[in-house]
């Protein structure tokens, strides 16, 4: 089975259907996935803005990080699960859609991002969680992640209009 057959197959389900037929469903995820989005994106904004050391700077890095992380998880799973269903709904025409394509692979760069900042400074966070200014290579993934998530919101938006 080809990639366009497994799309079109995923888009005949019944629940993709419901989706895209009804009146209320889709724009009901849209809704989900777009306060999810500003919950994602807020709450990494705020790290982000103290990993560049221009905000809570009263603030560690790590207790911030540790505060927030829970609601960025929750809002970010609740985007995978709209986003899932409103691909479903018409899982051909996004594959082709060249700023949901985008969008996607902005948010694979996010992802790396995050786990580069993880596996690196982020381990020496106890060596600068209290300083004003962290680290270059901190404030580099505040500044790169703050990027990224501003391309998706820039490209999330985009999908409608292509």
């Amino acid at each position: 089975m080809d990639i366009q057959s497994t799309l079109q197959a995923l888009q005949d389900t019944s629940v993709a259907t419901f989706i895209r037929e009804s009146g209320s469903a889709f724009p009901a995820l849209e809704s989900v996935h777009v306060i999810g989005i500003a919950l994602v994106f807020g709450t990494i904004a705020v790290v982000d803005l103290r990993l560049l050391g221009v905000a809570s700077h009263r603030r560690s890095a790590l207790r911030l990080i540790q505060d927030l992380l829970p609601f960025t998880w929750v809002a970010f799973v609740a985007c995978v699960i709209t986003g899932l269903l409103m691909f479903a709904a018409n899982a051909t025409t996004y594959a082709e859609n060249t700023a949901f394509l985008c969008k996607m692979g902005v948010l694979l760069l996010a992802g790396l991002n995050m786990g580069v900042f993880h596996l690196g400074v982020f381990r020496r966070i106890a060596e600068w969680d209290t300083t004003l200014t962290p680290p270059s290579q901190a404030r580099v993934a505040g500044f790169s992640s703050l990027a990224l998530w501003a391309g998706v919101v820039f490209l999330g938006r985009w999908i409608a209009f292509l």
